[in-house]
């Protein structure tokens, strides 16, 4: 019992060294996640069916206005919430498990294997993602797991380089020596050695690599590659942004803007997050 409660004060303590900013982007970060947890909740109307006029300005039943459907776009907002933090975390748990499995791989076992590995690192690297992600979405299928899956396809990359370095490092110290001198195999120095010391880097990278990954399934979203099913704020923006006139009229004022807004906080704070903890991981980052 003492060491649950001890795991989870652990959160508790990291964020309490935040610095103002910090706390800030977190509290912006749990409000995220309490609007998509609570969906059903707060919106008093569908996000998927027309529940008022056609273009409705923000007031009264409608806080921020509808769509050209006569949809709530409160509603559309908070259930885009869940997509946005879905696919970015889904992305971005895949991408740092993947990527610090292959960088521990490439690291530890060197030669041949490091090599190959770090071709196929500096190919992905060099690749422009974003026509290649456009490209293999519109091939596989506008669902959310396509989307994941291509997502995490090009992020494990940035992992794997950070935690190799690392392991390259941890490899040459004394105590590393010794386990294997007393026949300490690859997954005791795995699991025992490596993963502790590895573990807030990786972790750094999730939260860094889930911003990336919401604004990707935003762009991809907003050029209409995304799941057409699932309510994203890339989704609303890309409605917005084909409605003929949009700049000619007030409707771009809470049509477009809100899920704009929303994004925009979303990433912002999460890469403030993403630096608190990297100054944390590593006190010179913030001399």
């Amino acid at each position: 019992m003492a060491g649950v409660l001890k795991l989870l004060l652990k959160p508790i303590k990291t964020i309490k060294k935040f610095s103002l900013l910090g706390k800030t982007s977190f509290i912006v970060i749990l409000l995220i996640l309490l609007v998509a947890i609570f969906a059903p909740c707060i919106s008093i109307h569908p996000y998927n069916v027309s529940s008022g006029p056609p273009l409705s300005p923000p007031g009264g039943e409608h806080p921020l206005g509808t769509d050209e459907l006569g949809i709530d776009l409160w509603a559309q907002i908070c259930y885009g919430a869940r997509v946005s933090l879905l696919v970015g975390f889904l992305t971005a748990l895949l991408a740092a498990l993947g990527g610090g499995l292959i960088g521990i791989v490439s690291g530890y076992l060197g030669g041949w294997t490091d090599k190959i590995l770090m071709r196929i690192i500096d190919i992905m690297i060099v690749l422009p993602d974003l026509p290649v992600m456009i490209v293999m979405a519109a091939f596989f299928g506008p669902s959310l797991l396509n989307i994941i899956l291509v997502l995490a396809l090009f992020s494990w990359v940035f992992p794997a380089r950070i935690v190799r370095s690392q392991v390259l490092m941890l490899k040459e110290q004394g105590y590393i020596k010794s386990a294997e001198t007393y026949g300490a195999g690859a997954w005791y120095l795995i699991h025992r050695h490596f993963l502790p010391e590895v573990f807030p880097l990786v972790a750094v990278n999730m939260v860094r690599l889930t911003g990336r990954a919401v604004v990707a399934e935003a762009g991809l979203s907003f050029l209409g590659l995304g799941d057409p099913t699932s309510k994203s704020w890339g989704l609303i923006m890309h409605h917005a942004i084909n409605f003929a006139g949009i700049y000619f009229t007030p409707f771009w004022k809470w049509w477009l803007l809100y899920p704009w807004l929303a994004l925009t906080l979303m990433v912002i704070s999460l890469a403030f997050i993403s630096r608190e903890l990297e100054k944390m991981a590593d006190p010179r980052m913030g001399r």
